[in-house]
């Protein structure tokens, strides 16, 4: 079975939408111990480890987690807490592939560190990794960051490099590319609004027609920052 993990605060088109894919959706609760505009962002609350594991931040609410046991996922917490103040709120939000491990490794929680120390570890600035970088393929990444282009693409990977902006984030100034899509299998990516909307949508559907990937569109409006959507598929 394969599930979609979302911002509890996503639409309910936005549901349906994801529904028609045959994915189950998982809601993450909000946590207090960030600010509102992403309080519910999956990619800030936690990262998939790998197709069982799910590492929450520690002061997650127990019913998720309770919920999250019963679907059959092994649910690790976080040695640090989020704080809504930079860089304690970004402790999660990494780049995790089978092939990279990406993020601000000063600032990963150590747990998190631990269980990806094996892979290729990548450092970098930013520390909205994930939030700044869309997956395309195992070997392409969409992002608006500069310093993530560039190194991504010494690691051999096909980098799409967009401006800037045009991405709602209400209570921000923009949102980012990584933190309006997401992967729903290989060949399909979701985005929470519609690229014709989106200034640089022409680049963005010709990047995933390069790399054979289908967009699909969640609501018929403006690009919008929810969180990553993020998939995991288990063995009940």
């Amino acid at each position: 079975m394969k599930f979609a993990l979302v911002d509890s605060r996503i639409s309910n088109i936005e549901k349906e939408n994801l529904k028609k894919f045959g994915l189950e959706i998982i809601c993450c609760p909000t946590s207090n111990l960030l600010y509102d505009a992403v309080c519910g962002h999956p990619d800030m609350l936690l990262n998939i480890i790998d197709k069982n594991r799910l590492l929450l931040h520690k002061d997650t609410d127990s019913k998720f987690i309770n919920k999250l046991k019963k679907l059959n996922f092994k649910v690790i917490l976080s040695k640090n807490s989020l704080k809504n103040k930079y860089p304690k709120d970004i402790i999660l939000n990494a780049v995790n592939t089978k092939k990279i491990f990406m993020h601000n490794l000063k600032f990963t929680d150590p747990t998190l560190l631990d269980l990806v120390k094996n892979k290729n570890l990548i450092n970098i600035s930013q520390g909205y990794s994930k939030c700044s970088t869309a997956i395309v393929s195992p070997n392409a990444v969409m992002t608006s960051d500069i310093k993530i282009a560039k190194i991504l693409t010494k690691n051999k990977f096909d980098v799409l490099l967009l401006p800037p902006g045009d991405i709602l984030l209400p209570g921000l100034d923009y949102g980012f590319i990584g933190g309006c899509c997401g992967l729903i299998d290989e060949k399909t990516i979701a985005f929470y609004g519609n690229l014709k909307f989106y200034k640089y949508g022409n680049e963005v559907l010709q990047f995933l027609n390069k790399h054979n990937v289908k967009p699909i569109f969640l609501r018929n409006d403006k690009l919008i920052d929810r969180g990553s959507i993020l998939c995991i598929e288990n063995n009940l």
